[in-house]
């Protein structure tokens, strides 16, 4: 026997008459009798009126015998309080009315019927006859309305409701009968010694007997898998009273609980024990003449003798059944005991499970940890009084805690000169403390949610109070700080938080014991609570690199983090250390990534370790980080200056407005000079060569050409006198001087094709905003070609004076000069090309009857350049003014080689002619149909006749004068409709006009 979960206690003794059956009614018993009547006993005294209407654990005496009840023994008896029914079984089944036992009805079809049971949820009484089972409702005070009647294999010996089946057991198997159509199914067979037996479950299951062996069977049929009580004997009766069940066996009463494995509880040793009956607070044991009591000992009691007796599950789970009004009784006790059973599962090596009931206890975290010795708490940390402890829970404690001191075995290894046993002894107790350690880890991490959450809850309330100034100034003076993820301190002076702290410090440690570095990183990762100096040291100490990089970043220390990775890097340059290889330059650049909006200066300062060995990585971190472009340039300016033009490049490439126009100019300086200095190491060595490109030269090119944002007045005084021409042509044209930079291409570099793209994009260009044909860039490069030792010698001088600005304004005004002169000699050559429309206003061409060309050869004394000059004419023949280019060509040239210029030129005039004579003769046709139609307009006529009405007053038109409107249809009178014009008039004048 385990302990005592009922007292037996003697009501009553020598019944007159043998008790064949035995019901209780509230505070009373009731005993159906051999000779057919129905005696019921009371307690001797009556029960006080606080005390509930139950049986009374006294002597209870004779109240009433109802004798001739029935005319044969009354074989069982149930009452029905919900209705205050008895319904008894004899020869039929009767219905009595209660307190006073009147008769109410007899079922005359239930004769010979020898067992029966009731629904109480629907009032259906279902019995069993020979071969039939048979189904009445209860009608209220009309007795019992037939409902089904259905055969059966055999004679049922025991049968329950189910739900709306019923259950049955028959000789050799047990049946669910649908109760709505009949349909049988089979559940399994019964035993052949003992006699079938379905019994109810209070979680609607059926228990159902077979030998000695009860089977829990659902509302459905199907076995449960686990469900298996074992009777030391086949049972006679069952019944069910949570969390027990009590069988009725041939020597004595067995009481078993209802969990999982169903262990015995209790046997009450009775002889002679006939019938077992569940009343509304005990269990009634009727004999031949006396009746015994089987009264449950108060749950206290009993959890006191389970847990004293080691029974902790059994106790645990009487612990649930204390009512709702001792809730903090039951807490209070499934505390205790879930400490007292995890102290002795870790004692005998179960810690997982020990874990288990220390996280089911809410015992403290630092008590868990108090069992761990070899953990290092933060020094905030108050851990628990060994002395209460012991007070509190004996010397379950002194145990644990001697047997946790294995695990300080993790950190020793043992050595060689151990023997066997030894080296066995020192595994088992390592294999020991793993396990130890795994339990905490488990334990710890269910515990975290919740503690974390309130840590956070109260960071949260702080920061609120903080920022509407209403946190008081004791608590701000108490409170001390710890960084946090995030870059700010946090306060940890709270009890959740420093819970926090020493839960997240001991969870690390236990990870690093038992070599879950990967779950180290993870938890630093995340939101943590890791004490900073704890943590710090033991990384340290056991070279967790990784680990110590995200404590450090979760504090926000970067540069703790990013010292510590650069001299990780160094050591595997330089192989120190076995596991510094695995941290790479480009580690430094990953851990800079996520600062660059938040700590730019740090960035750029620990990025220029890394910038000689990684170039690309790092403008790229600087370009995908959104570093302010003034700020990196000049950081590189001052430290990395060969890298500045890639990372200006780079970040024009992405964004052309993403840099300033200071950025673009000084990026256009750096390709200069570094294409100066090459330039003049090829001058030194005599190399040199116009032509040459490198690829500095490549860009600087593209620079100057594509990007608008730099002084082309500034760089074109830095450039030689005798070199880099295509670069001074391309700054010259910058500052729109056309002639300059033609010339350049023409005369210096000697590629036509050079000044004939200038040109192009320059009509192209003006070409855009203004809508105006600017012929006169081509035209401009037609001169020089018709000239070259003129426009040499011009060139000559005009870059010698950009060097000098009082020369170059002296310059200005002897070109003013000489232009005065050019003009009084009738050659108004280079005006005419700078202003196309001044060209034709020329007179000394005309009066002299020598072409410009002529002029041109007597000033310059020179042949034209005749290819270029109709190479030029033929392929732009619809970008140049035909007119002026003919008079600047000399009168010798053969109309044969002008063909390819004036053949699309004619054909496009002509085509213009043509397409002008259409749309004159289209604008011509249409004015005409116009004029027509207004003719057509004005002839319309108006038939008055007698039945002409006007539209306004509705009078006929007749001889009066008449208006029509323009829609040719509505006639008015002309006085109706001078009025009505007058009316709105008035109408749109009034000031007292109200809408309607």
């Amino acid at each position: 026997m385990v302990h005592s979960a009922y007292d037996s206690f003697e009501l009553l003794t020598d019944s007159p008459s043998k008790i064949e059956s035995i019901e209780s009614y509230g505070s009373k018993i009731l005993l159906g009798c051999s000779d057919g009547s129905l005696r019921i006993y009371a307690p001797s005294q009556p029960p006080p009126l606080s005390q509930p209407d139950e049986l009374r654990k006294e002597p209870y005496a004779l109240e009433r015998c109802v004798s001739g009840f029935a005319k044969k023994p009354l074989i069982s008896m149930q009452v029905v309080e919900s209705r205050e029914l008895l319904l008894s079984l004899s020869e039929s089944i009767a219905l009595h009315r209660l307190p006073n036992f009147e008769a109410v009805a007899v079922i005359t079809k239930a004769k010979g019927a020898h067992v029966f049971c009731w629904d109480e949820e629907r009032g259906f009484l279902c019995f069993a006859r020979q071969k039939r089972v048979c189904i009445f409702r209860h009608e209220g005070g009309r007795g019992f309305v037939e409902v089904k009647d259905f055969g059966v294999p055999d004679v049922v010996k025991s049968m329950c409701w189910c739900g709306d089946n019923i259950c049955f057991g028959i000789r050799k198997e047990y049946l669910i009968l649908n109760a709505a159509n009949g349909t049988l199914s089979e559940v399994f067979t019964s035993g052949r010694l003992a006699p079938p037996l379905v019994v109810p479950v209070p979680s609607g299951e059926l228990l159902l007997g077979k030998e000695n062996i009860g089977v829990f069977v659902a509302q459905n049929g199907k076995l449960r898998p686990d469900g298996r009580i074992c009777w030391s004997e086949a049972p006679v009766e069952v019944v069910m009273q949570k969390p027990y069940a009590i069988a009725l066996l041939p020597r004595f009463v067995e009481i078993r609980s209802l969990r999982d494995p169903y262990s015995l509880i209790q046997t009450v040793v009775l002889r002679n024990v006939r019938h077992l009956r569940q009343s509304n607070n005990s269990v009634i044991l009727a004999l031949d003449n006396s009746i015994h009591g089987l009264f449950p000992v108060p749950l206290g009691a009993q959890i006191v003798q389970l847990t004293a007796s080691g029974n902790f599950e059994e106790a645990l789970s009487l612990c649930k059944l204390l009512p709702p009004e001792d809730s903090s009784l039951r807490a209070a006790k499934e505390s205790s005991i879930h400490i007292r059973y995890a102290h002795y599962l870790f004692d005998n090596g179960s810690y997982e499970e020990a874990m288990e009931h220390f996280l089911a206890s809410q015992v403290d975290i630092t008590y868990v940890l108090s069992l761990y010795p070899s953990i290092i708490l933060p020094k905030t940390t108050i851990l628990h009084d060994p002395e209460k402890l012991m007070d509190n829970y004996g010397d379950a404690l002194y145990l644990s805690r001697g047997s946790s001191g294995v695990s300080d075995d993790m950190e020793s290894s043992p050595g060689s000169h151990m023997s066997e046993p030894d080296e066995n002894a020192a595994l088992e107790s390592k294999k020991m403390s793993y396990n130890m350690l795994i339990a905490l880890i488990k334990f710890l991490q269910k515990k975290r949610y919740s503690v974390i959450e309130k840590a956070t809850a109260e960071g949260t309330e702080e920061v609120v109070l903080d920022a509407v100034g209403d946190n008081i100034s004791s608590y701000n003076s108490s409170r001390f700080k710890k960084i946090n993820k995030g870059g700010g301190s946090v306060p940890i002076s709270s009890r959740a938080r420093e819970m926090a702290s020493t839960l997240d410090t001991a969870l690390l440690q236990a990870f690093l014991l038992t070599g879950q570095t990967s779950a180290t990183e993870e938890l630093l990762t995340g939101l943590n609570y890791c004490d900073l100096k704890v943590c710090e040291e033991i990384l340290q100490e056991g070279s967790y690199y990784v680990a110590l990089l995200e404590l450090y970043s979760c504090n926000s220390m970067h540069r703790e983090a990013l010292e510590l990775v650069h001299k990780l890097v160094e050591e595997s340059k330089s192989g120190q250390s076995e596991i510094a290889h695995r941290f790479k330059p480009e580690a430094i650049i990953d851990y800079l990534k996520p600062l660059c909006g938040t700590d730019p200066l740090v960035v750029l300062e620990f990025s220029m370790l890394v910038l000689e060995c990684c170039p690309t990585q790092t403008i790229d971190l600087f370009l995908s980080g959104n570093i302010p472009a003034d700020m990196v340039n000049s950081y590189l300016k001052q430290h990395a200056p060969n890298m500045q033009a890639t990372y200006l490049e780079l970040m024009l490439a992405m964004n052309e407005d993403a840099i300033s126009g200071n950025l673009q100019s000084e990026m256009v300086d750096i390709y200069l000079s570094e294409v100066l200095d090459w330039q003049a190491d090829l001058s030194a060595q005599g190399k040199w060569d116009e032509k040459a490109y490198s690829p500095k030269r490549k860009k600087l090119l593209s620079a100057l050409d594509n990007i608008p944002g730099y002084n082309p007045e500034a760089l074109l005084k830095r450039l030689p006198l005798d070199a880099l021409y295509e670069e001074r042509a391309i700054l010259s044209g910058k500052m729109n001087q056309h002639e300059l930079a033609l010339s350049l291409y023409v005369h210096k570099l000697h590629v036509p094709e050079l000044a004939l793209s200038y040109c192009d994009r320059v009509y192209e260009y003006m070409l855009k905003p203004s809508g105006k044909t600017p012929s006169n860039i081509y035209l401009l490069l037609l001169q020089i070609y018709m000239n070259p030792q003129r426009t040499t010698k011009s060139l000559e001088k005009r870059i010698t004076n950009l060097l000098s600005p009082q020369k170059s304004m002296i310059s200005r005004v002897v070109s003013s000069k000489k232009l005065l002169k050019t003009r009084s000699r009738g050659s108004k050559k280079i005006a005419a090309i700078e202003f196309a429309e001044d060209t034709k206003a020329s007179l000394s061409s005309t009066d002299s009857g020598k072409s410009d060309a002529e002029e041109f050869i007597e000033e310059g004394g020179t042949s034209i350049m005749h290819d270029e000059v109709l190479d030029l004419l033929s392929r732009r023949w619809d970008r140049i003014n035909g007119a002026q280019a003919l008079k600047l060509l000399p009168r010798e040239t053969k109309l044969q080689n002008l063909i390819p210029f004036l053949g699309p030129l004619l054909r496009k005039s002509s085509e213009m002619y043509r397409n002008g004579s259409v749309v004159k003769s289209l604008r011509q046709s249409e004015n005409l149909q116009v004029k027509d139609e207004l003719y057509n307009k004005r002839k319309t006529v108006v038939k008055i006749t007698g039945d002409n009405m006007c539209s306004l007053c509705n009078k006929k038109i007749g001889a009066s004068v008449f208006a029509v409107y323009p829609n040719g249809k509505t006639l008015v009178h002309f006085n109706c409709f001078r009025d009505s014009q007058s009316m709105k008039a008035v109408a749109k004048g009034s000031p007292l006009r109200k809408p309607f």
